[in-house]
């Protein structure tokens, strides 16, 4: 299997890498960074201690695991964390999020003998998969070569798990070097005993997601961010965080008829690529009168619609908003993140396609915590804001419910160290 793995993963690569190398050089000026993918002249810092290997694969697995990074810190600092992301946007957020005394890196290109360069570089005592990014040749070196190998807050969408079922032997073969999954909620727990993982193999903590840390933003911070983006005071914000493309147009369709009666209504626009800027800046200009980039919001004044073109401020806007709408939704997606309007006591609805986070999903629903829009009717009516009190209360349920799902970091701290202890026994 790994064999043939390997020769369509080499093919793949050459057809392809090419020209997904000149999109992201013409398109966004990015670099794939092969150099260091591919282990070239490769030089870990060695290390003293307990070595533990961290991958997270893009943004949201980041913030997903900085506060447990965090914590681990604190409580073994002996402890040498490495730390690897896919994506460039992954690794500008670890940067950023994860401070000293983590070292970063990009994770190898999925080649057998590629990835056994940086295994033998690093010798991690325990080697920690975040979700559910799983490159059989990582996993099959890691099982090879580290002492313990987990699965941490992990994730399977319905549609991966019909996936997984319908190849079970080639998926209980990729993960049988896996000692311990740490799962999400019973649907993962589920779709791994059907493809043959033990159960004495999985543990229920909850979502590591749901213990985010954002920074307090007090009326004197927000007032002051309010300004600097020309919002002016009376104002009511609606924001719509991580949308796709097929999102927007009906947003703004809902956004212009909630501002026939609702005049001082602003929309703030916050893709989920922010390369897309400028294809969505065309559009608002067939709906609206004045919009603009968030990065030049500050020198245009009485602007309607604001498109965020920067990453890592989505969070402050979902602080300063009156509405919030999460993307992915509205468009068989699956959804994305809506706890950071929730920790924010933001009134927050989605559309109908939630399905990678179902559970969250259902639990803000039954809390009467969030709403369900199917369409930009149902966007229009609530951002005309006719009850603000019965929005103002969901918003403090949203919280509430944030709160209700604590507990998945100190579950998770305390298999990491459990399993650091075996890997001492080892």
């Amino acid at each position: 299997m790994y064999v043939l793995y390997s020769l369509l993963l080499f093919l793949a690569a050459v057809i392809y890498l090419p020209f997904y190398f000149l999109k992201l050089k013409l398109q966004r000026g990015e670099s794939l960074h092969l150099k260091q993918r591919l282990g070239w002249g490769l030089k870990i810092e060695s290390a003293q201690g307990k070595i533990l290997w961290i991958h997270a694969v893009s943004v949201g697995e980041v913030l997903a695991v900085q506060d447990l990074v965090r914590k681990i810190k604190q409580r073994y600092p002996d402890w040498t964390i490495y730390f690897s992301t896919l994506t460039q946007t992954g690794y500008q957020v670890a940067r950023k999020k994860l401070g000293e005394g983590s070292r970063l890196f990009y994770v190898p290109l999925d080649f057998g003998c590629v990835v056994k360069k940086f295994f033998k570089e690093i010798k991690p005592d325990l080697f920690v998969l975040a979700e559910s990014e799983f490159w059989p040749h990582l996993l099959r070196q890691a099982g090879r070569s580290a002492a313990n190998v987990m699965v941490i807050n992990g994730r399977i969408s319905p549609r991966s798990s019909r996936k997984m079922s319908r190849h079970r032997r080639i998926v209980r073969k990729i993960l049988a070097p896996v000692d311990s999954f740490l799962v999400q909620t019973a649907r993962e727990k589920n779709g791994l005993m059907d493809v043959g993982i033990g159960s004495d193999r999985i543990e229920i903590v909850g979502n590591l997601k749901s213990e985010i840390c954002l920074p307090d933003m007090d009326e004197e911070t927000l007032s002051r961010m309010k300004a600097l983006l020309n919002i002016r005071a009376g104002k009511r914000v609606v924001i719509a965080g991580s949308t796709h493309k097929g999102e927007e147009e009906m947003l703004l369709r809902a956004f212009s008829a909630a501002r026939e009666e609702i005049p001082d209504l602003l929309l703030i626009l916050a893709p989920r690529h922010p390369n897309r800027t400028e294809e969505i800046l065309r559009l608002c200009r067939s709906y609206t009168g004045e919009s603009v980039k968030r990065s030049l919001a500050s020198e245009h004044p009485g602007w309607d619609v604001l498109v965020l073109d920067t990453m890592g401020e989505l969070a402050h806007f979902y602080a300063l908003s009156d509405l919030a709408f999460v993307g992915g939704s509205l468009i068989p997606w699956g959804g994305q993140n809506l706890l950071e309007p929730a920790f924010y006591g933001k009134p927050l609805c989605f559309g109908p396609h939630m399905d990678n986070f179902s559970e969250l999903a259902d639990a803000f629903l039954a809390a009467d915590a969030a709403r369900i829009v199917h369409d930009e009717k149902d966007l229009a009516e609530l951002m005309r804001f006719k009850d603000t009190e019965a929005l103002r209360s969901m918003g403090r349920r949203a919280r509430d419910t944030l709160d209700s799902l604590a507990g998945a970091t100190e579950k998770t701290l305390r298999a990491l160290r459990d399993m650091m202890d075996r890997a001492e026994r080892k």
